[in-house]
């Protein structure tokens, strides 16, 4: 019952953060609420038995990446931020247009991959403790299974750092 409640508690706050941190002008607001959201989700999977990933999350994510883009929103110049959101209407459509694209890749992977791999008869608390716990279960499954979701995440990081770099160089 308790888990329940903190289940629902932990998905309702990160919604709610996530929705902030799209629809906040603030820059800082909206990091803010990146790590709430981040937070949240740590709770979320210590609520899945995922110690380790939870861990991760707090130290990762809301550490160390929150540090780097709050760093990146004040080398900004924030003074001409109306201005740099008016530049940005044509690529506001463009980027509702890929989010979609994105939702629904994201629908057929987890459609086509989340039943065959993740099966709950597998990854039982009792079987990843016997494996060796969380962190070898996760090593093995990132260097086997999903080998190239995570070489293609850290592409994608890649591009983002590179992003931040360009968008916060400053104009001669």
């Amino acid at each position: 019952m308790l888990e329940t409640v903190l289940f629902y508690l932990f998905a309702t706050v990160a919604i709610i953060s996530a929705v902030f941190v799209v629809i906040r002008k603030n820059p800082v607001s909206s990091a803010v609420s990146l790590v709430i959201t981040f937070l949240s989700l740590a709770g979320l999977y210590v609520l899945l038995n995922a110690h380790f990933v939870a861990a991760v999350q707090i130290l990762v994510y809301a550490g160390a990446i929150m540090v780097l883009f709050l760093f990146v929103i004040m080398l900004m110049d924030l003074k001409r931020e109306e201005d740099f959101f008016s530049k940005l209407r044509i690529q506001k459509y463009f980027g509702i247009v890929f989010a979609v694209i994105f939702l629904a890749e994201g629908f057929i992977a987890i459609k086509a991959f989340g039943t065959r791999s993740l099966s709950k008869e597998i990854y039982t608390p009792e079987n990843i403790a016997e494996a060796g716990g969380n962190t070898k279960v996760i090593g093995k499954l990132l260097f086997t299974d999903f080998l190239l979701p995570f070489e293609v995440t850290s592409v994608l990081l890649l591009v983002a750092i590179i992003g931040a770099v360009v968008l916060g160089k400053k104009e001669d």
